[in-house]
């Protein structure tokens, strides 16, 4: 990082620089690190991933130790056409097979069998009675992936070039480009059952963080767009854990998740954590995402040694034109004489409403159209289109406006503007009643943070909602979500309309749930696209990708650190007890306010830690969610602060910013000293309103 590089920089330089912003990419400096660290201790962990990837396809998988990946038991093989039932009933019975071999070598039974020798010689020095009954417990199952990474190979080839540059632009290692192999074999249609999207399978919340997600448009399924998007993400996780196992490791188990296990074992070591790290949500999908990303990188640097020939496809070549206006796709495809079949192979950003004719292709959309045909301005494309189409289209506009401002009515109410004198450095202004209003409606004004569900908005639309013209179309409107849309019908969590559910995307973040890896693993290959297009070990808890570096856990003595946006009205209320309660057993007096960083103690006497720790996800997911659905992050800089500067002034320089998010680029900043010189990461913002309608 550029900005770490050069916090060790004298004071008087740090004053030269203070009267500007200066444009810094998050990661400039990992381009001139060495390549991706590559332990010798993760070796068998390594191997044991390029055998999936390369010698077994998805009619087989290994039958192995969950921790010690050098144990295999054996190689299952399925008929190409058998059920997941007959699949699954293999694999019960292999599993149930070794766990008995494993308590007879255990139990010291003689002589042993030539098949329990074998087993016994698997684990070596290890093989102590203790732990072979230890490892009945860890038998897991693992599906081959051959076909499919072969496959992802030669799909990688439409889009290496580009997504070379863009690494490039950020700063970024060269050897990034492997990663979209373990997520979504290089498949930009890939989308999974709990929301995850594109060739970089982006969760909506966290995609919406650098992309436009919407009713119209879902910027993660257009491979361009979510490449530059995935470059910012990884260029932020970094930023904030300092070693590309840690970043690579939190684009699956989140950032917050890694700093954690940094702080447990006090190392940032990545072969200490992997094999050493305990924790309810650090299950093998976590463990094993870094070694996995290795061993495709392996074979993507020799594919021939392991596949043989690779013919990959040809890069995808296209020219754009600005729309100019809402217009619906049937005049589109007549004025540009392309059908829409291949229009919608070159824009896959824009949803199946916008193809069914139900919404406009929106004005200001890059449209992308065949690189052979002539070239095209936004003036032409009027020309062509003809002032019925634009007139056509006002309504289209008119209705898109009334939702945004609906959304601004909705987000006044979340973060109401406060005038007067610079206030201490607190959590929040906001009264305490605003988390209330804030769970029931926030969501609503959310633009599309989920899936495109469908959900009996009668039933589920709030009074709250309904109070600031929230009808039932606007709350499908600002939810992104698509009647026709498979699951039609079905109630989603995203919404969070009267629920009490923790995550805003339809899938528990990866710090907050508990592991996919108690349950079964896929035994076919569809049965793995279902649950996750990715390559890698398969867990849907833990693909947030959660950028959320806070920690909202519960220490041991009933303590909290004080995040931004909080309230001592807050925590009354989440925990059921009065703000007077909390005041004086912090010894507070009336009307002080909670200090951003700060520890503060808690009453948990009616609700426990983990009930209450849910309860502030859930509010800081929604707060976030109602942020970016007007808003994104394009690109930092960087600001050296200068004499008098405090959080007030910082807020006030940049107006769009709000304090929760300067604080996730500075997590180990202390606000409540900032002295001149100290070096911030500030992320640029733009209005998704500016820029898109």
């Amino acid at each position: 990082m550029n900005s770490t590089r050069r916090a060790g920089a004298s004071w008087m330089r740090g004053r030269l620089w203070a009267l500007v912003l200066l444009p810094l990419v998050i990661a400039r400096a990992p381009a001139a690190d060495q390549a991706m660290p590559y332990p010798p201790q993760l070796q068998r962990d390594v191997n044991f991933w390029v055998r999936v990837y390369t010698q077994i396809d998805t009619n087989s998988g290994y039958l192995h130790d969950q921790y010690n990946l050098a144990v295999v038991y054996d190689t299952l093989h399925f008929a190409p056409y058998s059920s997941p039932r007959a699949r699954q009933r293999i694999v019960n019975e292999a599993r149930d097979h070794y766990a008995a071999e494993l308590r007879r070598i255990a139990s010291g039974q003689q002589p042993l069998s030539q098949e329990d020798q074998r087993i016994k010689a698997l684990w070596g020095a290890q093989a102590t009675p203790e732990r072979l009954l230890e490892a009945i417990d860890d038998i897991r199952f693992q599906l081959g992936q051959a076909n499919r990474f072969k496959d992802g190979l030669i799909r990688s080839g439409a889009w290496q070039q580009d997504i070379a540059a863009a690494l490039k632009d950020e700063g970024l290692p060269p050897e990034l480009a492997a990663l979209p192999l373990v997520e979504s074999s290089y498949n930009p249609r890939a989308y999974s059952k709990v929301g995850a999207a594109g060739l970089w399978q982006f969760m909506p919340s966290t995609g919406r963080r650098f992309m436009r997600i919407d009713r119209a448009v879902d910027d993660r399924m257009d491979p361009f767009m979510a490449t530059e998007a995935a470059a910012q993400l990884l260029a932020y996780n970094y930023h904030i854990l300092g070693t590309w196992p840690l970043a690579l490791t939190a684009y699956n188990h989140g950032v917050a998740g890694m700093r954690r296990a940094v702080d447990t074992l006090g190392t940032t070591d990545i072969v200490t954590i992997v094999r050493q790290y305990q924790s309810r949500t650090f299950g093998f999908a976590s463990r094993n995402f870094y070694v996995s990303f290795l061993a495709a990188l392996k074979i993507d640097r020799n594919p021939q040694r392991y596949f043989g020939a690779i013919v990959p496809m040809r890069e995808e070549r296209y020219r754009q034109v600005r729309m100019p206006a809402y217009v619906s796709v049937g005049p589109l495809e007549r004025a540009l004489n392309i059908d829409s079949e291949r229009l919608e192979e070159l824009n896959p950003a824009l949803r199946p409403a916008v193809w069914r004719g139900r919404l406009a292709v929106p004005r200001g959309y890059q449209l992308r159209l065949p690189a052979s045909g002539p070239m095209l301005t936004a003036a032409m494309l009027v020309k062509r289109l003809g002032p019925q189409q634009m007139l056509a289209s006002a309504a289209v506009s008119h209705r898109a406006r009334q939702v945004a401002a609906r959304a601004q009515l909705v987000a006044a109410v979340m973060n109401p503007v406060h005038t007067g004198t610079a206030p201490p450095v607190v959590a929040s202004a906001a009264p305490p009643y605003y988390s209330r209003v804030a769970l029931a409606t926030a969501s609503a004004s959310a633009a599309s943070t989920s899936s495109p569900t469908s959900v009996p908005v009668a039933n589920s639309l709030p009074p709250s909602a309904a109070k600031f013209g929230l009808g039932n179309q606007h709350l499908l409107d600002f939810n992104g979500i698509d009647g026709d849309a498979p699951g039609a019908g079905t109630a989603t969590d995203s919404m969070l309309i009267g629920s009490q559910r923790g995550s805003l995307t339809g899938a528990t973040q990866s710090d907050e749930a508990g592991s996919a890896d108690e349950g079964e693993q896929p035994v076919s290959g569809a049965q793995a696209d279902e649950e996750s297009p990715s390559l890698g070990p398969t867990d849907v808890s833990a693909q947030s990708q959660n950028p959320d570096p806070t920690d909202y856990s519960v220490a041991s003595n009933d303590t909290i650190q004080v995040a931004a946006a909080e309230t001592l009205g807050h925590y009354a209320e989440w925990l059921g007890v009065r703000a007077s309660d909390l005041r004086r057993i912090n010894r507070m007096r009336f009307r002080t306010p909670v200090i951003v960083g700060h520890r503060i103690r808690l009453d948990f006497r009616r609700v426990p830690p983990g009930e209450f720790e849910a309860r502030r996800r859930q509010y800081h997911q929604v707060l976030e969610a109602n942020y970016f659905a007007s808003h994104r992050i394009d690109g930092t800089e960087q600001y050296v602060a200068q004499r008098g500067d405090s959080l007030w002034t910082l807020t006030q320089r940049f107006s769009q910013l709000p304090l929760w998010l300067l604080r996730q680029y500075n997590p180990d900043t202390d606000f409540t000293d900032l002295r001149p010189g100290t070096q911030l990461v500030v992320p640029r913002i733009e209005s998704v309103s500016a820029t898109d309608d």
